[in-house]
């Protein structure tokens, strides 16, 4: 199991919305404390739509802007794949290893990684928190990931860059391993050795 933010897609310096006042005329702090902060978990867990809470908050700090424009904007500043990692994890894959992604995402972003960024060519599922209705590191997301597999846990390594969701992956039984982007992925094999499945 494979992170998508912060593995498969590298983190722009400073997030994707670095430039986004300048761009869109919306501050980073105003779409923070009026969206983020009291919508992201309902959406992000599977529980509201994005532009069902999007547009309305919108239409009060940015009448400007649609929810689709800044989510168009969002995801294209939100897509540098790591390529070096992908072809890397395309041999691996090329040995019979199953790739999947496991992931804290809504469905409209999901579906532009898996979709538009092509991923669903590179992995053989994808998981994510607004599909399963709940997100790394709560225990009940690598319960449904194993449910809906049918892998053991022992048979599953989790790639991610937060460590709370690597010590959560280690919790529920799996291998996890701790991504910061200057690893090879050889080393981080090494490390999982007992584990074929990722």
């Amino acid at each position: 199991m494979v992170d998508v933010d912060g593995v498969v897609v590298i983190p722009r310096p400073g997030g994707w919305a670095v430039d986004m006042e300048r761009d869109l005329g919306l501050s980073v702090a105003t779409l923070q404390a009026r969206f983020f902060a009291p919508h992201w978990d309902d959406i992000s867990n599977g529980r509201a739509a994005l532009h069902d809470r999007l547009a309305p908050v919108l239409a009060e700090i940015a009448p400007h802007l649609t929810s689709q424009a800044l989510a168009d904007y969002w995801f294209a500043k939100d897509a540098q794949l790591d390529d070096t990692l992908l072809a890397d994890l395309a041999a691996l894959r090329a040995t019979g290893v199953q790739l999947h992604l496991a992931t804290v995402q809504e469905h409209r972003r999901a579906a532009y990684l898996w979709n538009t960024l092509g991923l669903r060519d590179r992995f053989d599922a994808i998981h994510y928190s607004a599909d399963v209705g709940c997100g790394k590191p709560d225990p009940a997301f690598f319960a449904a990931v194993e449910a809906r597999t049918g892998f053991h846990a022992v048979d599953l390594t989790l790639i991610d860059d937060k460590p709370s969701n690597v010590e959560a992956a280690r919790a529920a039984g799996w291998g996890g391993v701790l991504w910061d982007g200057t690893q090879q992925l050889a080393d981080v094999l090494s490390r999982s050795a007992s584990s074929d499945r990722f």
